[in-house]
């Protein structure tokens, strides 16, 4: 009787463990923003799913170069929930960064989601700042098909080191 009241009690908390070590399911497939409605919680309010098509879905322009003539050298094509309704509460984003040589994105920092840089053309120095007590920079250069990930809530950073035009996601 004691060891089934142990292997009970053994399997109790491991089946606890593995309950509270998961992501909690979407209680639905999507929730395609709906622009119209009078509440807003977490985003937008969910549009009703019979009205979503795949174009809420869809963002076109990524591929257009942007303007880096100001003082940065750099352009941030960033399409939100306003160009692309299903991204709403999702939780993630994807950008374009064009660079002039010479270009910078500033440190910033992205609290609730990690980032992943995509090189397409030219050289890219990148380059994140651990937290406390280190606040140690770890960095990389970059080429054309490297990919850097980016911690989340840590200060990011990128600089381009010659002609290119990297693309940049957020995830």
């Amino acid at each position: 009787m004691a060891n089934l009241m142990l292997s009970l009690s053994l399997l109790a908390i491991t089946w606890s463990s593995l309950a509270l070590a998961h992501e909690p399911s979407p209680l639905q497939d999507f929730c395609v923003a709906d622009f119209n409605a009078p509440v807003r919680v977490n985003g937008f309010a969910c549009l009703d799913p019979k009205q979503v098509t795949s174009d809420h879905f869809l963002f076109r322009g990524l591929n257009i170069p942007g303007n880096t003539s100001n003082p940065l050298g750099a352009f941030i094509n960033r399409p939100t929930v306003l160009q692309i309704p299903g991204l709403n509460t999702l939780g993630i984003s994807t950008v374009r960064v064009d660079y002039r040589p010479g270009g910078v994105v500033p440190p910033h920092r992205h609290p609730r989601a990690s980032e992943i840089l995509t090189v397409l053309e030219g050289t890219v120095l990148v380059g994140f700042v651990t937290s406390d007590p280190e606040n140690r920079l770890i960095s990389k250069v970059l080429q054309k098909g490297d990919v850097f990930v980016f911690p989340s809530a840590l200060f990011t950073s990128s600089k381009t080191l010659g002609k290119g035009m990297p693309s940049q996601s957020h995830f």
